[in-house]
């Protein structure tokens, strides 16, 4: 897999994660293009990394990811130790999202990315607890990829939709602060 200045990241064999698709990774950071240098990013369900990977390439000052296999931190721990520079912050936790993302409580974070397994029921916890724990910065935005098929999301506090995009089988709700 290849990421932003044509920079190679280490990947997971088989089916075992589901990475963004190139043209849907490339359009979040177009639309996010102004916003990234200099920014607090949060990847959640990372898998390998790339999302926070791009970010770092791109500019952003810290980037935390959160999964909860094993193998996935460890390699997104490689891929963004291999691609952050010096002044460049990054963590990798490992454990439930749902869980992991309390640790967080009191951080502000400018850009989400949130990319579960379409079929898990984690959407509605996740970014119930985005919205309780106030994570998204202001001015920020969350990002959710999805089905393009399957996505129903109730109305969250803190949180409006400010625009969806659609990527074939792959879609984006964005979310800005209300």
């Amino acid at each position: 897999m290849r990421i932003y200045g044509n920079r190679q990241l280490k990947t997971l064999p088989g089916q075992t994660i589901r990475p963004t698709p190139a043209r849907v990774r490339e359009a979040v950071f177009n639309i996010w293009r102004g916003k990234i240098s200099g920014c607090q990013w949060l990847d959640l369900c990372a898998g390998n990394g790339s999302m926070g990977a791009e970010a770092l390439c791109r500019g952003a000052s810290s980037v935390v990811g959160i999964d909860k296999w094993s193998k996935a931190c460890t390699i997104t721990r490689q891929n963004w130790q291999q691609l952050a520079q010096t002044e460049q912050k990054f963590q990798v936790l490992r454990g439930d999202v749902v869980e992991r993302i309390k640790d967080l409580d009191g951080q502000k974070f400018d850009l989400i990315y949130f990319d579960p397994p379409y079929a898990s029921e984690l959407y509605q916890p996740v970014l119930e607890a985005i919205a309780n724990y106030q994570l998204l910065e202001q001015d920020g935005e969350l990002a959710v990829e999805h089905s393009s098929k399957h996505w129903r999301m109730q109305a969250l506090p803190h949180l409006e939709i400010c625009r969806q995009k659609v990527y074939g089988n792959t879609a984006l709700t964005f979310y800005s602060t209300v």
